[in-house]
């Protein structure tokens, strides 16, 4: 119980401290015009579109003069897409979508992203689109579905680009349609971004006396020699934002799983299964965002299954523990399949590997010992006696008195005549 409390108190004063953390990150500044740069850079997930909101909030309320977000994402989930695009285009602060550093991407979702600016930028050497829509497991949609989507999609594109004519309209719908992509200079040649800049201080150069549309309205924007502050992502962003590497995910999927089956094999100190608990469900957040194939959980359920036989039958000797570690690493290799993934990170095989054997070996180990377990005779009872050595207190003559494990037993000698304070072994228990 003592322990449960301390627990419980970690646990409150690490909440707080991120609770804190979170709100000084968002306080008051000095008064003064300025522009907030948000740094977008990752998969389309909650965690980006909770961060651009905040950042919008936060330039609202201290009057920035503009918002740049520099935007570097492989796509991600459509409805937090629209979700970002709503958080744009209610604003009245004129927001700046720039694609950078040199050799990002705004590929997919982020397509649509970068259409929703009041102005759009890209850095050299950065690509913009295949933004064609795919299932949340990464493969492609059936026709039907393929189709509704396309067009949905297609729709959303249109309608954010027909500001910047049609040349634009025609290259965004391709990116939707045609999966096509472009280069920084054939997204300006198209009129689909407004500036090319290498580095935020020369789009801010380009920015000045630039005039966007906000709401209908024109707006003259005045970047010459404003100081340029980032928000920084909170320490639980910052969890969030990495729970997205395959590699990672995996991890905590398997080493939850193990947690909680100890958990279920040993109950009671709920520590285990708690931590188990907290790590499978981390590992199915940046399941949610990965482009995965969900086939590979099928494969981690049978090893979980084949897991738990084992430790319910320590009579087959580990081959079950084996066949789950095989099947674990199958389950990583499927799971993480769809080459949608490689912008997200490549699967390091050699730790899901040695994942799934120190999973097996931590069966095998406690099976093991419950064997010896199960072999050792018995060293408690009646039955512990055997073969215990004794001292005869009275003449065994055949019969008499013994003291064995601080007791006195009436003991009967066979075969010979015993002296007192000679020792003997006990070869039987009979009736107590």
């Amino acid at each position: 119980m003592r322990a449960r409390k301390i627990t419980v108190a970690v646990v409150i004063a690490i909440v707080a401290a991120v609770a804190l953390l979170a709100s000084s990150s968002t306080g008051a500044r000095a008064a003064g015009r300025f522009i907030l740069l948000l740094e977008a850079d990752g998969p389309v997930a909650p965690v980006m579109q909770g961060y651009i909101a905040r950042g919008i909030t936060y330039a609202e309320e201290n009057a920035a003069e503009a918002v740049i977000i520099r935007l570097n994402t492989p796509g991600g989930n459509l409805s937090t897409t629209e979700a970002i695009i709503s958080n744009i285009r209610s604003t009245r602060t004129p927001v700046i979508v720039y694609v950078a550093p040199p050799g990002a991407l705004a590929a997919s979702a982020g397509t649509l992203i970068t259409l929703a600016g009041h102005a759009a930028a890209m850095a050299p050497d950065t690509v913009i689109g295949a933004a064609s829509p795919i299932n949340l497991d990464g493969s492609d949609l059936n026709e039907t579905s393929a189709e509704k989507a396309q067009q949905v999609t297609a729709a959303t594109a249109r309608g954010l680009a027909e500001r910047r004519g049609a040349q634009a309209v025609e290259l965004a719908v391709a990116t939707i349609t045609e999966a096509r992509a472009a280069s920084a200079a054939e997204a300006l040649d198209a009129g689909l971004i407004d500036f090319i800049a290498g580095d935020v201080e020369a789009l801010l150069a380009q920015l000045d006396s630039y005039r966007v549309e906000v709401f209908g309205q024109p707006v003259t924007l005045h970047t010459a020699g404003l100081p340029v502050e980032t928000l920084a992502l909170t320490p639980l962003e910052q969890v969030l934002q990495v729970l997205t590497d395959p590699t990672l995910v995996f991890t905590l999927l398997s080493l939850g799983t193990l947690l909680i089956i100890i958990e279920f094999n040993a109950p009671g100190g709920w520590a285990a299964g708690t931590l188990g608990f907290i790590a499978v469900a981390l590992a199915f957040y940046g399941l949610g965002v990965l482009p995965i194939n969900w086939l590979g959980i099928a494969f981690v359920a049978l090893a979980v299954i084949l897991f738990i036989l084992e430790a319910q039958n320590p009579a087959t000797t580990g081959i079950l523990a084996l066949a789950g570690g095989v099947s674990l690493v199958a389950g990583a290799v499927i799971l993480f399949s769809r080459p949608e993934l490689a912008a997200f990170g490549e699967l390091a095989l050699p730790v899901v590997i040695a994942q799934a054997a120190v999973t097996a070996g931590v069966f095998i180990f406690f099976i093991s010992r419950g064997l010896m377990a199960v072999r050792m005779p018995p060293a408690t009872g009646a039955e512990g006696l055997v073969g215990q050595i004794a001292e005869a207190r009275t003449d065994l003559a055949p019969e008499g008195m013994v003291f064995v494990e601080g007791e006195r037993w009436q003991a009967v000698c066979r075969g010979a005549h015993v002296k007192a304070g000679e020792r003997v072994r006990v070869v039987a228990v009979e009736k107590l």
